[in-house]
């Protein structure tokens, strides 16, 4: 029986939007036969006002102190400390020194969680703007952030845009961009960065994971190795969520490596 990949994209109760407990998750992943895992809670500095009220400020020193507790007490799984950081072009410089600061984390996760100072969560930024051109516009503020932003391992969900769209991206034609992509991804590999593929969108009534095939082909194209795999998982039910696929996806498109991450530093594991 192979091993289930290690979920790097996880979130707990110390996100904003999720109320899960460590030891939950702990609990739930060690059950699915993990070996390892990374918890990347949320930390979106001035991310716009939810209507909810919701805030993604990480508490990082409780989260450093509380993981890497909880991580010297455990047995038989690798508890890893990630963060995904929601970087927007306005906060790309208090960021880039984030690790440094916080000494302690494993991974980052780089995500663009909002476009024009919106939250495509809510359609403000879709009744503004015509579809085609929230992707363009989307994907010209992942370039700037590429360009400008170094303190990350790899890239997440990159097209997150597509869930909530009008029509979820199924008129989106990589060809129409491939301009933005080619740009995007050869920064990202020049910089030794990587990129993820999120299976999160399987379980939001989506037909493909993040990233979509073409731009997944775009990126192997390119020369791109670095690759996690997460669930963007905010409660015990979806860890490891369509990770079967996830591994199916990898072989059949030419990875031979997937990745694992201590230290901010990459371990390249072969496929099997």
């Amino acid at each position: 029986m192979m091993k289930l990949l290690p979920d790097y994209h996880l979130h707990s109760s110390f996100s904003g939007d999720c109320e899960t407990e460590l030891l939950s998750i702990i609990d739930k992943a060690k059950s699915l036969g993990m070996e390892s895992l990374c918890l990347t809670d949320h930390n979106d500095l001035d991310f716009p006002e939810t209507p909810d009220g919701v805030r993604f400020d990480l508490d990082i020193d409780t989260y450093l102190k509380t993981l890497t507790e909880l991580r010297d007490s455990l047995s038989g799984i690798d508890l890893r400390i990630g963060v995904e950081q929601g970087v927007m072009p306005e906060t790309i410089d208090i960021l880039n020194t984030y690790s440094s600061e916080h000494p302690g984390l494993d991974f980052i996760i780089c995500s663009t969680h909002t476009l024009k100072g919106y939250d495509p969560y809510y359609p403000q930024v879709f009744e503004a703007y015509p579809e085609e051109d929230v992707y363009r516009m989307y994907y010209e503020d992942i370039l700037n952030t590429v360009t400008n932003f170094r303190d990350y391992n790899v890239y997440g969900h990159i097209d997150y845009i597509f869930r909530y769209g009008p029509t979820k991206g199924e008129n989106f034609s990589v060809i129409k961009y491939y301009d933005l992509f080619k740009a995007i991804f050869t920064k990202i590999i020049e910089n030794g960065k990587g990129i993820e593929l999120n299976t999160g969108s399987l379980y939001r009534e989506l037909t493909y994971i993040h990233p979509r095939l073409d731009i997944l082909r775009v990126y192997k194209e390119l020369g791109g190795e670095i690759i996690t795999v997460g669930s963007d998982s905010h409660d015990t039910e979806h860890i490891g969520y369509g990770f079967d696929k996830a591994r199916d996806l990898l072989f059949s498109e030419g990875f031979k490596y997937y990745t694992e991450f201590k230290n901010m530093n990459p371990e390249f594991k072969v496929l099997n």
